[in-house]
């Protein structure tokens, strides 16, 4: 039955003014037009992969922030004795060193 399919496919798109196979041929690449501009739906471009990478990093770089504070502010509270403050500045550290080498290291 698949082989049938895949003959049909072909021999449809040789016969003249069929829409509905063009439709079918042309599904995997989906443009929409709007007020004059094509818009493809179908794929990424290379500046939005950039933007969404740049958007991950800078969530990561904020959440190693969060927890470096954290950390700090666990840490001192740990030295005066609170052993719940010690727990929770652990965990923060064992976090912050497992997403450290996700996020790169900028000289200042």
């Amino acid at each position: 039955m698949a082989h049938l399919r895949l003959l049909l496919l072909p021999a449809l798109l040789l016969l003249p003014g069929c829409g509905a196979a063009m439709g079918v041929v042309s599904a995997p690449v989906q443009v929409i037009k709007t007020g004059g501009k094509v818009v493809d739906v179908m794929t990424t471009s290379q500046s939005e992969k950039d933007e969404k990478r740049g958007r991950a990093l800078r969530q990561r770089e904020e959440r190693l922030g969060e927890l470096d504070r954290e950390y700090r502010k666990q840490s001192n509270r740990c030295r005066r004795g609170d052993d719940g403050a010690c727990r929770k500045a652990e965990r923060a550290y064992g976090e912050m060193r497992r997403l450290a080498p996700s996020v790169p290291y900028e000289p200042k």
